[in-house]
């Protein structure tokens, strides 16, 4: 059998980003001009590497970072089981030092292992990796699709890398981000191997 690659990608810096408001699953922004220019960099890097299938979340931000991709022809899915945690009454807020305070309590209460509490209004880590498993058993079940892009969102990409890797859901803050990193796995059919991990080497002409 062939091996698989998979090509993770989380999507380029919106304004939200910069601003340090929350974006989650209920926060469909846009990518700001720094956050194109990632996109064309990396589009730059691998537009030679023959994908066979696209894959993003159903947000705008993860759609906008592989459109060079999407226009070259590439076949394009979209899977709601993708997209960003829900981050319940914090979407779409600046993170306030009352906040802040209870945002860093739920990271330390997951990072303790109870992944199944939810954050106020949103979703838990058990919740985002019980509605990714059915894309990550459909993706993987699809041996003719050798190589494939996917790109998504920080926190759910920890989650769906701790859980295809084995790892349990707390030690998902082990899987570093940032906008437009690459993390390349490759599947040989029974197990998956990381070769690239938080790579932004691609984007080094903007000094990252």
């Amino acid at each position: 059998m062939s091996i698989k690659k998979i090509y993770l990608i989380r999507h380029g810096q919106t304004d939200f980003n910069v601003q340090g408001v929350v974006q989650g699953s209920g926060v469909d922004s846009s990518l700001n001009d720094i956050g194109q220019r990632q996109a064309q960099l990396f589009y730059q890097k691998y537009k030679d590497i023959p994908f066979d299938k696209v894959y993003t979340s159903t947000l705008k931000r993860s759609v906008q970072s592989v459109q060079g991709f999407i226009d070259k022809g590439i076949p394009h899915e979209t899977h709601a089981g993708l997209n960003e945690i829900n981050w319940g009454t914090r979407e779409g807020t600046r993170i306030t030092p009352e906040e802040d305070a209870y945002y860093h309590h739920i990271l330390h209460t997951w990072s303790e292992g109870n992944t199944h509490i939810c954050i106020e209004g949103g979703e838990s880590p058990d919740l985002v990796a019980a509605r990714q498993k059915p894309f990550v058993d459909l993706m993987l079940s699809r041996p003719e699709e050798e190589n494939v892009l996917i790109c998504m969102h920080g926190r759910a990409m920890r989650i769906m890398l701790s859980h295809m890797l084995h790892y349990p859901l707390r030690c998902m803050d082990q899987f570093l981000h940032q906008n437009l990193c690459l993390y390349q796995l490759d599947f040989t059919g029974s197990m998956l191997v990381v070769k690239k991990y938080c790579d932004v080497s691609h984007l080094q002409e903007m000094g990252v």
